[in-house]
């Protein structure tokens, strides 16, 4: 939802870059799966880190990204684009047939020329057939059955929903989360499953409305186990096993 505080400040984007290779897209869960956990691994890496007295050399960019609005922008390349694109700061992960670069955060309005000149249109992939259900302890991001989104713009809010989660968790749940390699799960919810999920006190992303989407359109909930198992016992309507 737009805020106006946070929309006066300098705003900053973070980009990822979907590779788009022609003859062998990537599956549409892969692709969303592999942006988040980009996007937990980039916060994690040395480079993003402060202490309050050292900055890691992404420490600021993601600072001035994080004190405005979680922005990201998805963008696809291939062949020798994908090639340039290594060169910039970042970190590539491969996730099955999924292959995504996240950088660090960059103004709106002062995109590196590399990133710049890559399309954001062309990333609407496809599953070959219907993902497995999540196993019931993975942590999932429920993508909203209610609004259809190209997979760019679902790969941005699965992104988003892995962030608000990490944002709510413990310590202990950080460290156990990164050492199992931010495993997770992009299912998008059965529409009695969203009304529940909605309801549960789950982090919920609301989307600003630059692309897509009305402002304040809620796109993903992110089911983290441990998130649910404190805030479900509270909620006496609600089992684990109806989120499922």
């Amino acid at each position: 939802m737009r805020d106006a505080a946070r929309d006066e400040r300098d705003q900053y984007a973070l980009p990822l870059v979907v590779r788009a290779d022609r003859a062998a897209p990537p599956a549409r869960t892969d692709a969303l799966e592999c942006a988040a956990r980009a996007v937990l691994i980039l916060l994690t890496d040395p480079r993003s880190a402060s202490d309050g007295l050292v900055d890691g050399e992404w420490a600021a960019a993601i600072r001035a990204w994080e004190d405005a609005r979680i922005r990201k922008v998805v963008r696809r390349a291939r062949g020798a684009a994908w090639d340039r694109v290594q060169e910039l700061p970042g970190i590539t992960l491969a996730h099955r047939t999924a292959q995504v670069r996240v950088f660090p955060p960059v103004p709106v309005d002062d995109w590196p020329a590399e990133l710049a000149r890559l399309q954001v249109s062309g990333t609407d992939f496809d599953d070959p057939e219907r993902p497995a259900p999540a196993p019931p302890a993975q942590p999932t991001m429920w993508i909203t059955p209610e609004i259809p989104m190209t997979a760019g713009k679902a790969m941005a809010q699965a992104a988003h929903g892995a962030q608000l989660a990490w944002w709510r968790l413990s310590s202990a749940d950080r460290v156990a989360w990164a050492a199992a390699g931010f495993d997770l799960a992009v299912r998008t919810a059965s529409p009695g499953q969203w009304a529940l999920l909605l309801a549960s006190g789950l982090p919920v992303v609301q989307d600003g409305g630059f692309t897509e989407v009305a402002a304040g359109t809620r796109t993903v909930v992110a089911d983290h186990p441990a998130l649910r198992a404190l805030l479900l016992p509270t909620l006496p309507g609600i089992k684990h096993k109806a989120l499922r």
